[in-house]
Order: structure tokens, then sequence, then C-alpha cells
């Protein structure tokens, strides 16, 4: 745990107090206190002043008025300007304009204001490990550059020492990375599950943040890890209801024996199966004989879907299953050229991920970017070579992507994705007035082509604002990326892995 959770802890608790009590006592302290997140991650730095009062509370109405209003719904429409009316952790209404002289008021002048971005997949356990293997690639192909590769560096040795406190400090400073960068929704592909200990440390920094997330349990390592065995605990204990902020998804990965297993747990527990299908792993051959099974379904989402046949292909989308690509990793960590032109032939649904830290960045400005410019890249090869080519790829279809179609392949498009009535408030506003952006002419472009994390102004997160005018909300950051810090420390030390940072 965090330097801050461990001295709150002491205080309210006495040190003798299990970490799991104190997390769960942290986190029902926060609900009640109507932040919704751990004791002590919040509470050591202040609200900002100018920020309304009540917004997100079950009878406070509020009022984003007068921004470029994106519902990503074509009923709803979008407002040049226009005005959206929330009512506790709802949206109620979205027009032109609209009165309601009880509300709290937003000011969204001169901002974007669309639904948050939705990351359907990203390994927030290391963040702590950020840029370190941003020249790698996936597997060591024997050549010297080569040898500090993701599976043998990142998997085998760096992953291996965690401890549930790294897990945690990882997880929280992860999520609110992203939700300095308007993604209000991910999936948390957490592959560090060596005891039910690091689950549970998971979980709680997923809660503690204060966003949107579907809990991934995947593999762990070592005589304490309880994969997949344990997912009827965590499903009982952490997620008797599927209405909260937390999900959760069960990770199936075919390339380890025994993924019929968690197959079968998961579906006996109503959860996604998600899981990596990589072709530089060698998993074509299984992925076929599940495809010939008919093993796929709607509740599958498989990520990278690179270097797969035709037939499985056909397949997945026949079965409704969905493809979460993440484009500039599967470009620069040799996953296989990403596969965007087609899932979209094969009509599938479709997401956008930002997979590791340790390589690239995981904000979503960055994986619309390398979408919409490697689909239009091989369509316009066709095009110049005088061949008949696909239709491109627009900056709204690449919002459509990074919103809607990731609240579909979560199985979260009835609460977020778009700007809808009824929905609840996930939402964004970013600044069209900024140097990088102004003047204003083409508002999906200018998010898409223009835009960067520097540009979300305020985030909510069911009603609730996470991030106002520039800054993260009750979060002493310099204490968590202290913590952070140290935990980075001890991991390449304990793993034994070298550090230079000039390479």
């Amino acid at each position: 745990m965090c330097k801050l959770c461990e001295e709150a802890a002491r205080d309210r608790q006495g040190s003798g107090a299990s970490r799991r009590d104190f997390l769960k006592a942290g986190a029902a302290a926060g609900a009640a206190a109507g932040i919704g997140t751990g004791a002590g991650v919040r509470g050591a730095a202040a609200q900002t002043s100018d920020l309304p009062d009540g917004i997100g509370q079950p009878s406070r109405r509020t009022l984003i008025k007068g921004g470029y209003v994106m519902s990503m719904d074509a009923e709803v429409g979008d407002f040049a300007p226009g005005d959206v009316l929330l009512e506790g952790d709802r949206i109620v209404e979205v027009a032109a304009q609209i009165e309601a002289e009880d509300a709290a008021v937003i000011d969204a002048r001169g901002r974007v204001v669309m639904p948050g971005f939705v990351d359907t997949h990203l390994h927030q356990f290391e963040t702590g490990l950020r840029s370190f293997l941003a020249d790698g690639i996936l597997v060591d192909d024997g050549r010297p550059e080569n040898e500090v590769n993701y599976f043998d560096t990142i998997l085998q040795q760096l992953s291996m020492v965690y401890r549930p406190d790294d897990v945690y400090i990882n997880e929280l400073f992860g999520s609110l990375s992203q939700i300095d960068a308007g993604v209000t929704t991910v999936m948390d592909v957490s592959q560090i599950h060596h005891s039910p200990e690091h689950s549970d440390a998971a979980i709680e920094a997923l809660r503690a943040a204060g966003r949107r997330a579907a809990f991934g349990y995947f593999e762990g390592w070592g005589e304490d890890a309880r994969y997949p065995g344990d997912a009827e605990r965590i499903r009982r204990e952490h997620f008797g209801s599927d209405d909260g902020l937390l999900t959760m998804v069960m990770g199936g990965e075919i390339y380890l024996p025994g993924h019929e297993e968690a197959w079968r747990i998961g579906r006996e527990l109503g959860l996604p199966v998600a899981l990596h299908v990589v072709g530089t792993f060698g998993m074509a051959d299984t992925f076929d004989a599940l495809a010939e099974e008919g093993a796929f379904g709607p509740d599958n989402i498989f990520i990278h879907m690179t270097g797969m046949s035709e037939m499985a292909w056909r397949r997945a989308a026949e079965a409704g299953a969905h493809v979460s690509l993440a484009v500039p990793i599967e470009m620069q960590m040799r996953h296989g050229t990403p596969p965007i032109q087609t899932a979209i032939d094969h009509g599938m649904s479709l997401s956008l991920s930002s997979d590791v830290e340790c390589t690239m960045s995981a904000d979503m400005f960055t994986q619309m970017r390398g979408y919409m410019t490697l689909q239009r890249m091989f369509a316009n090869e066709k095009a110049l070579a005088g061949e008949d080519y696909p239709q491109l790829l627009t900056s709204r279809d690449a919002l459509r992507t990074a919103t809607v179609g990731g609240a579909e392949g979560l199985g979260l498009a009835d609460r977020t994705g778009t700007l809808t009535p009824g929905k609840q408030a996930d939402i964004i506003l970013l600044d069209a007035t900024a140097v990088n952006v102004a003047p204003l002419n083409f508002v999906p472009g200018a998010v898409v082509t223009l835009m960067d994390r520097s540009n979300v102004e305020t985030v909510l997160v069911a009603g609730q604002v996470r991030k106002w005018r520039g800054a993260l909300q009750g979060v002493d950051l310099a204490r968590l990326r202290s913590d952070l810090e140290a935990s980075r420390d001890y991991l390449f030390e304990a793993a034994g892995v070298a550090r230079d940072y000039f390479g």
C-alpha cells in the first residue's frame, strides 16, 4: 500500500488491523463522504474552491452549458452551442438550450462536451515500468538488441516480484493518470494474480480511483496463485452487483494450459471472457480449433487478433465476439499488422486499447490517430496504385471506436459511451480554445487530429467530478508519485533488472 494509505490506516484502525480490513473500511468511508474512493487517497488534498457544491449527489441538478456538444448518439444529435443537464449521476436532457434555474452550472463555452473515452485493454499494474521497454518487442528473436523484451523481462522477471502493495500503487496511479487523460472506463488486464491478496489489492485500487473499470481477472504465478479457481470468491466478495462502477471480466488466455477451465468458470459466473490473440505467440492453431468447435460467443473479447485465419475471423464475427485493437503497440512490438480492415470488413464490434505503458502512452488520442492513419495509409496505397480501396476512416469513426465501441465491447453500453438521457454521466470537457486547437472549425477532427491529454479540462464519472479545470480532484499526486517511485525501485532491485536512464 502507498505510504499515505499506511499512515491513514494506522490513524484510523491501529497498527494491528489487516490491510484488507483497512481497504474495505476506507472504501466504505469514502462512499459515505460521497467521493467513492478509499480513505487517504483523496483526503490529503482539498477540492478546487470554485467547484460547485453537490455535483453528482442524487438530488442535485447540474447544467453543462454552452459547449460544443458531441453526443455520439445519432438519435440525440450534436449541438453548437448545446447544453447537457444532469441529475445526480444521470444524464436527463441534451439539447441546444436547457433552462434549469436550480442547477449548478458548469460553463462549457469553448469546450467540446462528449462521452469519456473507453480503453478496453490496459495492463495497469505496469505503471511503474513506464517507458522502460520503449524500444522493445514481444519476444527475443536472437538479436542482441532484443534480449530485453516484453515476455522475458516484463512478464518473467519484473512481474514475478510484485507484492500486493506494488499492485495497489501501480493500479491506483495508472487509473488516476487515465482519468487525467479523459479515459472514464478501462478494462484492466491485471496479469498479476500471484495470490488472493494481489487480486484484492488490484480491485481496491480500481475502486479507490473512482472511475468505471472492468477488472480483468487473468493469470498469476507462484505457489500462492489461485487462478482461475479464485474467480468465484472474487465475484462473490467484490462483485455481488453489476450495477456499480466496477464489473468483472474473466481472463482466458489460450497460450496457457488449462484455458478451457478458465472459459468454463467465466461463463458459469456470467462474465465476459477476454484473451490475447496474437500470431507471434503461435496461437493460430488453438484459435482455429476453438472456432471449429463453435466455442466463440458474444461474451468473448479478443485482443489484437493478429495473424488469425479467415475461417476463425468468420466464426468470431458470426458469434458476435468483440475485438480490441492496440494499434500503436501492435506496430511497435511486433504483434503483427493491426487487422483494422479485416475487423471492419467482417462487421465486428470494435474498440481501441492502449495495452502497456512500459512501451507507449495510455491515452486515447494516441490510439485514435494510430487507428485512423494506418487504415487510411493502406487504403491510400491502393488508391495510388489504381486499385479499388475501402472507405476511408473518418475522425468520427475513430471517436466512435474510442467511446461507443468500447462500451459495447465491455457490456456497458446501457450506462456509458454516449451522452444519452438515462445513461450515467461519464463526460469530458476538452478545451478547444487552447493554442494547439484554436480556432475551432470541425469538432470531431479537432479532437482526433489536434488534441492531446493537455486539452482534457474537466472529467466526470457517474456525475462525480474527478478532474476540474485541469486538476485532478482531492489527490495528493506528489505523495502517490513518491510511493510509485519506491515501488519501482523495489521491483527492479528484486528482479535483478538493471536500469540505465539513457540506455
